[in-house]
């Protein structure tokens, strides 16, 4: 009796644990990590003066999460797309699709589920809102079914997906986005996605080209230069932007000066973990990891929101 009922429980129980792994590798496969990189989605929230304001906060979070979800959907169809290339990346050969740890059914499912997610959501919520979120996913498909192959523009796409996030920060709470927050975050995109194509050029070596046909054309020296150029440019226009008029009057302050220090640390550092310790390929791990970047971002919060929300502000709330 008790052989027969050991010959039931076996199968149930190595279900449950196929279930639960399926349940991991989808997971995996969606990055929630990468979710961090969504937060820029609150951007608008925080520039235009809202962080009081109850509703914009509700809905930046529904863009947010949103946007989390048209990401997620990306991700997966990035990496169905380069399912084969993946199995010969030192890294990406461990991820969920190229590892066989989730089925390329239930990846495709799962892409479609959260991309139409993503699309009624945002167009029963804004309009407006609807119309960015599709410019990312047809700019992302494009990029992941033939686009990401052209040199340089292949980065270009994927900084404007950072630039997108952020005027559907400001979309979603009903503000206009500024030329400068567009022109910030585009420099220091462009920056970061030239620093993962130089750390993929490193770490592949000769297989470089094997794994993606472009990035043959590009060379750590042609990388290293336009880095200086997007590092610079990055740097600059975040100081215009400080002292801009429109600026100073929109936070009655010029004390946005003060947070350049921390801007110029976080590039310099950035430029750093690439040259000497060969990281940069997932910015989000970077963020995760380095501590010295993490508390340099966390005091560039603290200090932005203390200037724009200065002390007049809260005490007429």
């Amino acid at each position: 009796m008790d052989e027969m009922t050991d010959s039931i429980h076996i199968p149930i129980e190595q279900r449950k644990r196929g279930v639960f792994e399926s349940l991991r590798a989808l997971i995996s496969a969606i990055r929630p990590r990468d979710w961090s990189k969504n937060l820029l989605v609150f951007s608008g929230l925080i520039f235009s003066q809202s962080l009081t304001n109850f509703e914009m906060i509700r809905s930046s979070i529904f863009g947010f999460a949103i946007f989390c979800a048209a990401s997620s959907g990306i991700y997966l169809l990035n990496d169905l797309c380069d399912i084969d290339a993946d199995r010969r990346h030192p890294v990406k050969s461990k991820r969920s699709l190229a590892s066989g740890a989730l089925s390329v059914t239930a990846g495709f499912t799962c892409m479609i589920a959260l991309i139409a997610i993503s699309l009624t959501a945002s167009y029963l919520y804004n309009r407006s809102f609807f119309l960015v979120i599709v410019a990312y996913l047809l700019i992302c498909t494009a990029y992941s079914l033939k686009l990401k192959e052209v040199v340089i523009l292949d980065v270009i796409l994927v900084s404007i997906g950072f630039v997108l996030r952020a005027i559907a920060g400001t979309v979603v709470i009903g503000v206009s986005a500024s030329e400068w927050l567009v022109l910030c975050t585009g420099m220091v995109a462009l920056l970061i996605g030239f620093g993962k194509r130089r750390h993929e050029l490193v770490l592949l070596n000769t297989d470089a080209k094997v794994h993606r046909k472009n990035l043959g054309e590009y060379s750590v020296a042609f990388l290293d230069s336009i880095m200086i150029i997007c590092a610079s440019a990055a740097l600059i226009t975040y100081a215009l932007y400080t002292r801009a008029d429109s600026t100073v009057e929109r936070f009655s302050s010029q004390n946005l000066l003060l947070t350049i220090p921390f801007v110029v640390f976080g590039v310099f550092r950035y430029l750093l973990l690439i040259h000497t310790r060969r990281l940069g390929g997932d910015p989000v791990q970077l963020l995760f990891q380095d501590r010295p970047s993490q508390i340099n971002l966390s005091l560039w919060v603290f200090s932005v929101i203390l200037i724009i929300y200065d002390a007049t502000h809260w005490r007429l709330l």
